[in-house]
């Protein structure tokens, strides 16, 4: 068992409560189904959104190749049901992969590197008070942090 994420999975459900999410036969048009994306007994972000209705709910779940697919619920990272399991009603829920924003890096951090060039130094004082880092990210010289550093 592996933790995979894949660009352009979905599939639609019509399951109903708070357990394993039965997953449809065939992904939606343009996209990969769970098992063919991500992979039998391979756990995921996920996010499930019931249409027509202000129900949601992202976590991470484990796809099953079974009869039908599923998608089981194991950890709520948020939801319309104050961030815990939503017990889903009757009719279509869109399921797909996803990156949640509550998973995403991000820092808050003053980074001061002086670097010396012909006798002259120089100062570059940057400060980021939220925000992404995509990487690679390479810094160099010395950094301060200030705070808190949060790494998940």
């Amino acid at each position: 068992m592996a933790f995979v994420l894949n660009d352009r999975v979905k599939q639609t459900s019509t399951s109903t409560g708070t357990g394993t999410i039965d997953l449809s036969a065939t992904a939606e048009t343009g996209f990969e189904t769970f098992v063919a994306g991500i992979g039998t007994t391979n756990s995921t972000f996920y996010c499930i959104s019931h249409d027509g209705t202000a129900d949601f709910e992202v976590g991470i779940g484990t796809v099953t190749d079974a009869s039908p697919d599923t998608l089981s619920r194991t950890t709520i990272i948020s939801s319309s049901n104050s961030d815990n399991l939503v017990n889903f009603q009757t009719g279509t829920k869109t399921v797909f992969c996803t990156y949640p924003a509550k998973r995403a890096p991000s820092a808050s951090m003053t980074a001061t590197t002086y670097v010396t060039t012909h006798s002259s130094t120089i100062s570059d004082v940057q400060t980021m008070d939220s925000g992404v880092l995509a990487g690679p990210v390479t810094v160099s010289g010395t950094v301060t942090v200030t705070g808190n550093l949060v790494i998940i």
